[in-house]
């Protein structure tokens, strides 16, 4: 059993943004991090996941998820994001990486467990150390491209 706790964050939203994730097998345990220029909360949310399931080294794992992304939760366990697949995602955000989860998702055996943010739950709150401190590490942050792409072409229309 593999437990994989994850966290976004933005400063402003859209913002700096990053994620952070800290994987548990066992005794075993792994920290990932990363920042981006211009995001969103919602997208380091699902992007925290992301990694943490690309991470992972062997097909067929049983992964437990614990976020406290209400979004990105909801989507999955109350499986909102396979309608959305059937509709093409119309009018839905986020495209790129839910079609990257959902290329994880069938791999791996994924069950998603909400915690209540900012409640001292102790890796929870490692992961928001994580995220933000990637977000405000202004030399390495990264573009995320598909939002920047997005935004622009939305902001001329």
């Amino acid at each position: 059993m593999i437990q994989i706790y994850t966290d976004g964050a933005a400063s402003g939203n859209p913002g700096p943004g990053g994620y952070g994730v800290v994987l548990r097998s066992g005794v075993y345990e792994k920290e990932l991090s990363g920042g981006f220029r211009l995001t969103t909360n919602n997208r380091m949310e699902l992007l925290a996941v992301i990694e943490g399931l690309k991470a992972l080294k062997n097909p067929g794992q049983q992964v437990t998820i614990y976020s406290d992304s209400k979004y990105v939760v909801d989507s999955v366990e109350k499986g909102w994001v396979f309608g959305w697949v059937k509709k093409a995602f119309k009018d839905k955000k986020n495209k790129d990486l839910w079609i990257q989860y959902l290329a994880l998702h069938k791999i791996h055996q994924i069950k998603f467990i909400w915690i209540k943010g900012h409640n001292d739950h102790p890796e929870n709150e490692r992961c928001d150390r994580l995220a933000v401190a990637a977000s405000q590490n202004k030399s390495q942050l990264a573009i995320d491209t598909f939002f920047e792409a997005e935004k622009k072409q939305n902001n001329l229309l």
